[in-house]
């Protein structure tokens, strides 16, 4: 594969900041720009960041001297030295959605993991090993675009991302209802114990708009491509409770199903087992050999033991067992920050490499 020059525009928040150390050492991936706001261009990396670097891996010694761009003013600078962008912006939703068409106009890919396009009919919200198919609309998006190569391509919640691939390989049983209640980091905030001490020993009932997206995205994400953009599915129905949790990484979920078509709890544990997603046919550098893991223990998975496995890419699925008011239920746990938001969009960027979507024309 050959080697790409990768920008990460919002370089110096959390995400920002995990999509950095995730291209330390990548073999496709060179990171040759970072971009943020007006506050931190024209600071090297290391000065712009300063106290406020938050991850437990270090700092790579190629990121601390590159001098931060203008995420806004220095678009077209950023385009010509990039073959594209990871964006992990913080600004309101319209300003992303404006930024990150600018970049896809002067032809520049953009890998978000904002949720500003999620809902842009022609925008792909890709989770690589269940819905790759969904990446043929970009050349629907880039019609409407006037790009030969520029387009966005988004990845989901990261809170969706715990129990959706978990559901994914069972869709064949007709699945008819999902209740799910999510128990979410701090770190999806942006946030740690030391900038957030409130959270310890403490729990919040309630994520603004998080409710609304664990209920919606599934359904784009398990919907089709059709005459040009991307049509939900209209079932299964799908209610959601999201809470914040005092722990730093990690979303577990607890999620309860019923079946048109109910199978066995050994047919469900076969169809975990057996899943593969094209990223493993494809061996994608960032995929994780096998994808969801089933735990027989009743104490697993738990999120210090397990968020990390296979790197933080992998679904860990556990506690199966007969419900009285659906047909099943059972818990799954991603890491929020890896397969859930800056790993997922690697993931999605190695997928859209390797189908030679980043290809120059």
């Amino acid at each position: 594969m050959k080697q790409y020059k990768v920008g990460v525009i919002g370089g110096t928040g959390m995400v920002g900041q995990r999509f950095v150390t995730l291209m330390a050492g990548h073999p496709w991936f060179q990171l040759t720009a970072i971009a943020a706001s007006s506050r931190s261009a024209g600071k090297t990396y290391e000065q712009a960041v300063g106290s406020r670097w938050a991850l437990e891996t270090p700092m790579p010694q190629e990121a601390k001297d590159l001098v931060v761009l203008d995420a806004e003013r220095d678009v077209d600078q950023i385009a010509a030295t990039v073959d594209f962008v990871f964006s992990a912006v913080d600004m309101k939703k319209e300003e992303i959605m404006a930024l990150e068409e600018r970049y896809a106009k002067a032809e520049c890919p953009v890998v978000s993991n904002n949720s500003a396009h999620r809902w842009t009919p022609d925008v792909p919200m890709v989770i690589p090993e269940v819905n790759p198919e969904h990446i043929r609309v970009i050349e629907d998006q880039r019609r409407r675009l006037g790009t030969k190569r520029g387009f966005i391509a988004v990845k989901s919640n990261c809170s969706i991302q715990s129990y959706v691939p978990a559901l994914s390989p069972l869709r064949e049983f007709g699945i008819e209802k999902i209740l799910v209640c999510t128990y979410q980091a701090i770190s999806g905030a942006g946030k740690t114990f030391e900038t957030w001490p409130e959270m310890v020993d403490n729990l919040i009932p309630y994520i603004g708009g998080e409710e609304e997206k664990s209920e919606k995205e599934p359904l784009k994400v398990w919907g089709k491509v059709e005459g040009g953009v991307i049509v939900n599915a209209d079932a299964p129905a799908i209610t959601a409770q999201c809470l914040r949790v005092p722990v730093s990484n990690g979303h577990m979920a607890a999620a309860f199903v019923t079946f048109r078509n109910k199978p066995t709890m050994e047919e469900m544990k076969q169809r975990w087992a057996e899943y593969r997603g094209l990223p493993q046919q494809l061996g994608l550098p960032t995929a994780p050999k096998q994808f969801l893991h089933y735990f027989e223990e009743p104490d697993r998975p738990q999120t210090k033991l397990d968020r990390e496995l296979e790197g933080g890419m992998a679904v860990s699925i556990g506690r199966l067992r007969p419900d009285t008011q659906y047909d099943y239920k059972f818990v799954s746990l991603s890491h929020n920050t890896l397969r859930g938001a800056a790993g997922g969009a690697v993931l999605l960027a190695e997928l859209l490499c390797a189908e030679g979507y980043m290809d120059r024309k």
